[in-house]
């Protein structure tokens, strides 16, 4: 059965990854994870015994820095990590100032965010500590993930406005059709 330490094991296995991580960690951001399909993906692919790593749209770098919320910034860093290496599709937000694009409360600090996303099979994170050991943020828990669930996050529950964006994505995603094992739960 996969657990915590099992995804932390398989993250720091994967080279790839974890060169990712080295980068992510090299611009030395406040609160920074990477998150949503870059761990959720490893996991499925594992799961689903594919011999090759599923594409992903993007690599989703977060942070929170309340003090510099210009978009500006959040470019600037998406460049430098492209010029670390230009193939990763690199994504930066600072979650400070996300709230205002998804019209939600303010975020308290990344984690926050992340226990916002729409998905709890989404909702994790990874970054590496001092000493380069992977960390796995899940507000959720990973028993979603791992038993191949997709279910809204209780946020996404409680407002009409936020279940609809989240059946939304689940019809964009269609995450079964490269994930056939998926249990798609509605609202």
């Amino acid at each position: 059965m996969m657990n915590e330490e099992k995804i932390i094991s398989i993250i720091e296995q994967d080279e790839w990854m974890m060169e990712i991580l080295r980068m992510a960690k090299s611009l030395d951001l406040p609160d920074w994870w990477i998150c949503a399909g870059f761990v959720r993906s490893k996991i499925w692919d594992i799961l689903h015994n594919f011999n090759e790593r599923t594409p992903i749209p993007d690599v989703d770098v977060i942070y929170f820095d309340s003090g510099h919320v210009d978009e500006l910034r959040e470019k600037k860093l998406e460049e430098k990590l492209k010029s670390l290496d230009e193939t990763i599709p690199w994504s930066i937000k600072n979650e400070a100032r996300m709230h205002l694009k998804s019209k939600m409360t303010p975020y308290s600090s990344s984690v926050d965010a992340i226990s916002k996303f729409p998905e709890t099979a989404t909702a994790l994170g990874v970054k590496l500590d001092d000493k380069d050991h992977v960390c796995l943020i899940a507000p959720w828990g990973i028993s979603d993930v791992v038993h191949l669930e997709v279910k809204p996050t209780p946020y996404f529950i409680e407002n009409k406005h936020r279940a609809a964006i989240y059946e939304e994505r689940i019809a964009k995603k269609n995450w079964q059709s490269t994930w056939s094992q998926l249990i798609i739960h509605r609202i």
